[in-house]
Formats: structure tokens, C-alpha cells, sequence
């Protein structure tokens, strides 16, 4: 076992290795409602990350961000948090910060249970990654095939948009095409000068004189 010790406030990582995969969904199940845990597997490699408050702060207004957008271009929305994605076939599982599904809303409207082999995965990943995962989460997001991954380090943003099965580091989100990078980190860099109402007011203004 390997544990790393955390570079800042965002998250605290500890790395198992020789993990099989019953092990790992049996102790996701264990830990999806009594711990705020979040597991990553890569194929025997399982990851434990605590997060911290940074870690939430930045999670809940990209998720924020996200559901407002979607409120003012009238677009449904089925958001799913931090649910447990993973297939057998590939021995890969995440748990991403927030996840949507927007496009494909309508065609998963109402389901609790999924099966990534058949049902279409979510449209849209939020990751928030202040200390660094020692796994490459992209790569099982891409094998999951997650359409687009907003990846937020504390100070930069990245926009992965899935492109012939690996991710295209973009400016301009394809999900919520009205929102760039610009925008986005804008809205992120007036928090400690702004409440969050206020800045998702200021959001909802800017969305409109879009149309």
C-alpha cells in the first residue's frame, strides 16, 4: 500500500495495489452511503481520495454552473453527482465529482441503474484534481466513454472534449457550447469577492444576452 500525503488542502490520496474487482465494486457499494470517499480502478489499481473543502467549494459551483446554464436555454438535465461508473469488461470504475446527462437526458430519463455496456454513458464529468491523481483518470474516463470532462486544478481550467476515443484539450465546451474556458474561470476567480448567488445572477444575465 502507498499513501500519499496531500501538497494542499484539496484532496488526500491513498493507492492499493493487487485490488480485484470484486473487491473494489463490493467496497464501493460498502462506502457509497456512509463515506464521502471517492474510488478510481484502473485494472487491479484501486485509489481512495478524501476530499477536502477546497475540493468541494470548486466542485459545487462548476456543478452550479452547469445547472443554471442548462436552466436558462431550457435544456433538461438529469445530474447523478458523484454515481460509480464502471465496467467489468474493462476493469475500470471512477466516481466523478458531478456528472450530467444533457443530450441524452431524454433517453435515460428515470433510470437508478445502468449498464455502460448498453446505456450511453454521461454526457458531461466535472473533475476537480487540486492535489494531483497518481492514476490517469482521463484515460478511464475516455474508456467509458464519457463525452466531455471539465478538469479544474485550483487555478487553471481544461475542457476535454472525446474525439475518436481520446480527449481533445478545447476552448469551448461542445455539451454547453455558449460556455468557454474564459467565462467559466471568470466566474470562478470572483468567489472570494462575491457570493455564489450573486455570481450565478451575474451568470444568468450573460447567458441571456446571448440568445
Amino acid at each position: 500500500m502507498i499513501t500519499i500525503s496531500p501538497r494542499s488542502i484539496g484532496e488526500h490520496y491513498t493507492l492499493l495495489q493487487g485490488v480485484k474487482w470484486q473487491t473494489y465494486q463490493l467496497l464501493a457499494l460498502d462506502l457509497a452511503e456512509t463515506s464521502n470517499q471517492h474510488l478510481t480502478y484502473d485494472r487491479g489499481i484501486l485509489e481512495i481520495m478524501t476530499p477536502l473543502p477546497e475540493h468541494e467549494r470548486n466542485k459545487r459551483l462548476l456543478g452550479r454552473i452547469v445547472e443554471t446554464t442548462t436552466e436558462i436555454l431550457g435544456l433538461e438535465v438529469y445530474s447523478l453527482g458523484s454515481t460509480t461508473w464502471s465496467r467489468k469488461d474493462l476493469q475500470r470504475g471512477i466516481e466523478p465529482d458531478e456528472c450530467y446527462y444533457i443530450t441524452e437526458e431524454a433517453t435515460v430519463r428515470g433510470k437508478v441503474n445502468f449498464d455502460l455496456t448498453v446505456d450511453p454513458p454521461p454526457d458531461l464529468a466535472i473533475e476537480i484534481d487540486i492535489t494531483s491523481s497518481s492514476l490517469d483518470r482521463l484515460s478511464i474516463y475516455a474508456a467509458l466513454g464519457i463525452r466531455e470532462v471539465w478538469r479544474f486544478n485550483g487555478k487553471e481550467l481544461y475542457i476535454y472534449v472525446l474525439e475518436n476515443g481520446s480527449y481533445q484539450d478545447c476552448e469551448q465546451s461542445q455539451v454547453l457550447s455558449v460556455l468557454n474556458k474564459n467565462e467559466i474561470i471568470k466566474i470562478l476567480n470572483q468567489r472570494d469577492t462575491m457570493g455564489e448567488n450573486a455570481l450565478l445572477k451575474q451568470l444568468r444575465e450573460w447567458l441571456q444576452n446571448q440568445e
